[in-house]
């Protein structure tokens, strides 16, 4: 899916994405402060996790023709990218 789209609408669909990946990372910085991983760290995960996870359910064979199904997978590729990210930074802060 994410591969027909014009190289125009993917640029604005990767930068719309980006700029709220920004406010959410500013957002879960002030709440996990050194938990985390800064702002523009929290604005990659969440931008790789969302594309990731939308690029592994096409690749699972699910068609994402309906926006709503596509924004769910991505946001929720988002959230456990980051959640499993910071677990695992945890983990070894306790642990290393």
């Amino acid at each position: 899916m994410i591969w027909n789209l014009d190289p125009a609408w993917l640029l604005m669909a990767v930068a719309f994405v980006m700029v709220l990946a920004l406010f959410f990372g500013a957002a879960l910085d002030a709440i996990m402060r050194e938990d985390g991983f800064g702002p523009i760290g929290n604005m990659v995960l969440f931008t790789l996790g969302f594309f990731g996870a939308i690029l592994l359910v096409n690749y699972a064979g699910i068609n994402l023709k309906d926006l709503k199904l596509a924004m769910g997978a991505g946001l929720a590729g988002a959230f456990v990218s980051i959640a499993l990210l910071a677990g695992i930074k945890a983990g070894i802060a306790r642990w290393g």
